[in-house]
Order: structure tokens, then C-alpha cells, then sequence
């Protein structure tokens, strides 16, 4: 095995703090939008998740006892060498995941960026807190005490980060900075489609001076690496993004050993339209977020439930609204929506649509495949719109992660939250109303971790992650601390 501290590290593993060649050589990463190579990435094998992991383990001892100030200056030191790399690796990024501009510049590098700086000052948040002390009565031996109480929060040990490929910049960062500023150590397992942001990262790590060991990165398209990634016997914590099916998986090898878990799972969001509401708002959420990255997110509101009263009309608009949204290569003035991450997706996507054709829905907008460049490359599909949608259908209950919108109508409040809940998801849903009361209360009836009332905007501070298939955990802002921390008690008599 061959390894280098510096130089070229393109196709390379990060593995305690050396740049190896990976055993299973090398595949080519493709531009979804044209099909070129972007660059190569590495294959790793088991033999060398496990060293990674084993390089983690070894790096936990002295890392967990670091400073809070030395592990904060690390990461503001990584978020400032992001940042001047800015340029090249948001243009690396948008090549590997075919994100529009707009979200190329403002929703992957600097997102990255937010997160290490946010961690950094996480770092020093207080993981000591003191409880009410407790008075014990006499017992027949001896006399009265107070018991004197401490809640610690204590790193986890090794977690392995594994990644998604919807955003290869705000979902690494958002693993790998709070639990580092935890002093745990990680493993990254970055998503086959687009990992070689994940490999700058780091880059940015090693540079900014993370001791070896402390962050590791090992990539590959084969099962057999995230397998690795999760079995070793030197991870104690799982971080997950991705679909449900693959987490149930993760689940039951972590549950062998009692390892942690974190996962952010499927989605399908319902956005719960009343006849009182601003139609014209919800018309843009809607469009807006459901077709943000080409669909590929797991927040989309993607099941629209509609008050029967103004069915029709919010229909007409959001059937305008798709029919002039642009479909384009992400570097192409007015792009909204670019291509989908391979062609395997897309076929999965298209197979949906037609699914619904022949359960019944109406394809009101959309449905086809998009002719974007002349010779014929890239992983296009066109936004659609299903209507005459019930909630039986496998368009309206599973998950599609594309461009794709169905459309249910309700007729009373009662059913709305009926409709809303009768899901195996439950991550983020939406209640538009201009009642506020009526809005409110919907909400806090709704299965799902997070709700929208008359936005889809996120508070970065609030908790995120999901009720049912959706996930287990909650990170974000403080919570992901939380998540990358065991709670330890200690108490005393005075």
C-alpha cells in the first residue's frame, strides 16, 4: 500500500492522516448534466474501512481530551480554507451533482462553510450542567445527606458519517463538524454519485490541522464499503442520510452491537392547502421546494392536500406555475431545474410517472423527457404535476425523490389531518391557512418532526429529523451536539 502526506490526492483514501491508494482501484465520477467524467474516485476495501476505522479509535484517546478551543480553532481554520477554495470546489460540486447555479453558489460550499463555523463556536458551548440536589432521609446507620448531582455530556467515541448525494458540502458538514466539535473522531462514507467534495473537505481538515486520525475518508460504489463502514468493531455511532430501505439496514447491524444511531431518512411531506389560504404563496412554496434540486430532497412537499373549495384554482396555478418552470443544464442562464443524479433515477422517476398514469392520476403538466441538449446526454426529467391523485395510489404513499407532485382533495379539516398522517413518513409537512389558530392546530396534530405554517423556510437552530420511516434522532444547531453526545451523571454527598 502505497500512501503520501501531500501532493496529489485525487482517487486517493484519507486514512490516518495519510493519502492512500485504494485496493479496489478506481471508477470514474460522471456529470450528470452531460455525462462527462468529472474526476476519479476511489474504491476502498473492507481491509481499509477497517483501518480507518481503527486509525479513528486510536486518534479518540487524545482528541476527546483536546480543548474546546483548540477543536473550535480547527474548524473556523477549515471554514476559512473552504471558503478561499470557494470558486473551484462550488464549481466541482455542481459538476459531480448538476445543481443549478443559484444552488451551486448559495446551498453547497457555503453552506459547508455556515456549518464548520457554526460547530466552531458549538465547540465551546458548556457540556456541564448541575441539578437540583437531593436531600436523603435518615436511614437506621447514619444520618441525612444532600446528594449533590452533574449532567456531563461525553463524545460518543467513533462515529461513521455516511453521507447522501443530494448535497455533497451542507450534509458531510453537517455530520463531521458537530460531532468533531464533541471531541468525537470520524469515519466519512461519502455517497458513490459525488464524493469527491467530501475528499476536499479533508483537505480543508488536514490543512487546518485536525491531528491524524480524527477525520478519515473512504469511498466506493461497492455494498461491501458502507457494510464496513457500519460493522466495525471500532464504531460506536452511525450518522445516516439516504433512503429508509438502507437504514432499516444500518439499523439492524448497529442493533447487534448497540451502536448509536442518527439517521434522516425518506420523506413525503404533505403541504395541507385550506380554502382560506394565500393561494398564490402556497403555489410558490410548493413549486418552489419540490423541484429544488430537481426534486432530489427529502423535505419536499410533494403530496398536496387541497381544501376541495379551491382545488381547481391552486391546480391552474401550480400548472402554470410547472409549465414555465425552465429545465436546463445548471450553468445555463434561467435553469430552475437541472438534471437528476444518473440515469438509473431517472428511468426510476419516469417509471413512477407512468405508474400513476395507469393507477388513475391525470398527468396535468410534465410526464416526459425534456430534449435539454442536442445530443440527447444528460439525466433531465420535466417537473410534473398528478392530479386526480387518492391516497391508495403508490404515486401518493411512496417516495419518488424527482420532480414529481400529487395532488389529493380534501373536504374537512379532520380529513386533512387524516390524509396528512396516513403515511409510513413523517419528516417535515406544511398547514397553509389564513387562520392562524386553524393553522397551528393542524400543525400539532400532524405526524412529522418539523412543520412549515405558512412558509418553507427552516430555522437553522430548530431540531430536524423525522417521526416513523422518517428517521430517528434529531440534529441541527444545538441538537446535533446533542446527537454526537452520551449523558453522564455523577454524584456525590455532602
Amino acid at each position: 500500500m502505497s500512501t503520501s502526506s501531500g501532493g496529489n490526492t485525487e482517487g486517493r483514501l484519507y486514512i490516518g492522516g495519510e493519502w492512500v491508494e485504494p485496493a479496489g482501484g478506481h471508477y470514474e465520477v460522471v456529470n450528470p448534466a452531460d455525462e462527462s467524467v468529472v474526476g476519479v474516485a476511489p474504491e476502498a476495501s473492507r481491509a481499509q474501512v477497517h483501518e480507518a476505522a481503527r486509525a479513528a479509535r486510536d486518534a479518540f484517546a487524545t482528541w476527546s481530551r483536546t480543548k474546546p478551543e483548540e477543536r473550535a480553532a480547527i474548524l473556523d481554520r477549515a471554514a476559512d480554507i473552504i471558503q478561499r477554495e470557494y470558486g473551484p470546489w462550488t464549481a466541482l460540486a455542481q459538476a459531480e451533482t448538476g445543481a443549478p447555479t443559484g444552488i451551486a453558489r448559495g446551498m453547497q460550499v457555503g453552506v459547508g462553510v455556515s456549518r464548520f463555523r457554526r460547530y466552531a463556536r458549538g465547540a465551546l458551548e458548556p457540556v456541564e450542567k448541575g441539578l437540583p440536589p437531593q436531600v436523603t432521609e435518615a436511614g437506621p446507620m447514619g444520618k441525612a445527606s444532600v446528594l449533590g448531582a452533574l449532567e456531563l455530556r461525553q463524545p460518543v467515541g467513533v462515529v461513521t458519517c455516511i453521507t447522501s448525494y443530494n448535497n455533497p458540502w451542507a450534509n458531510p458538514a453537517g455530520k463531521v463538524a458537530p460531532a468533531l466539535a464533541m471531541g468525537n473522531t470520524v469515519v466519512v462514507k461519502p455517497a458513490p454519485q459525488d464524493p469527491l467534495s467530501v475528499f476536499r473537505m479533508a483537505e480543508a481538515l488536514a490543512e487546518a490541522g485536525a491531528p491524524p486520525g480524527v477525520v478519515n475518508v473512504v469511498g466506493g460504489r461497492s455494498v461491501e464499503v458502507g457494510e464496513a463502514a457500519v460493522d466495525s468493531p471500532d464504531v460506536d455511532m452511525v450518522s445516516f442520510t439516504g433512503s429508509t430501505a438502507v437504514g432499516r439496514r444500518i439499523a439492524e447491524v448497529c442493533g447487534r452491537d448497540m451502536k448509536r444511531q442518527l439517521m434522516e431518512l425518506g420523506g413525503k411531506g404533505a403541504a395541507i392547502v385550506f380554502d382560506d389560504a394565500d393561494l398564490d404563496a402556497a403555489m410558490m412554496g410548493i413549486g418552489t421546494t419540490f423541484s429544488f434540486y430537481s426534486g432530489q430532497i427529502c423535505t419536499a412537499p410533494t403530496r398536496v392536500l387541497v381544501h376541495r373549495p379551491v382545488h381547481d384554482a391552486l391546480v391552474e396555478k401550480l400548472t402554470g406555475y410547472l409549465a414555465f418552470m425552465k429545465v436546463g443544464e445548471p450553468t445555463a442562464p434561467g435553469t430552475v431545474v437541472g438534471p437528476v443524479i444518473s440515469a438509473a433515477h431517472r428511468d426510476r422517476i419516469e417509471s413512477y410517472v407512468e405508474l400513476g398514469r395507469k393507477e388513475g392520476a391525470t398527468v396535468a403538466v410534465g410526464g416526459d423527457r425534456p430534449q435539454v441538449r442536442a445530443d440527447g446526454r444528460g439525466f433531465y426529467t420535466a417537473p410534473t404535476l398528478l392530479t386526480n391523485c387518492t391516497n391508495d395510489m403508490r404515486v401518493v404513499r411512496e417516495e419518488i425523490f424527482g420532480p414529481v407532485v400529487v395532488v389529493v382533495p380534501f373536504d374537512t379539516e379532520e380529513e386533512a389531518v387524516a390524509l396528512a398522517n396516513d403515511s409510513d413518513y413523517g419528516l417535515i409537512s406544511y398547514v397553509w391557512s389564513g387562520d392562524a389558530s386553524r393553522a397551528f392546530r393542524v400543525a400539532r396534530l400532524l405526524r412529522a418532526g418539523g412543520v412549515g405554517v405558512n412558509t418553507i423556510g427552516r430555522n437553522m437552530e430548530a431540531p430536524f429529523g423525522g417521526f416513523k420511516r422518517s428517521g430517528v434522532g434529531r440534529d441541527v444547531g444545538s441538537y446535533a451536539l446533542h446527537a454526537y453526545s452520551e449523558i453522564q451523571s455523577i454524584v456525590w454527598t455532602t
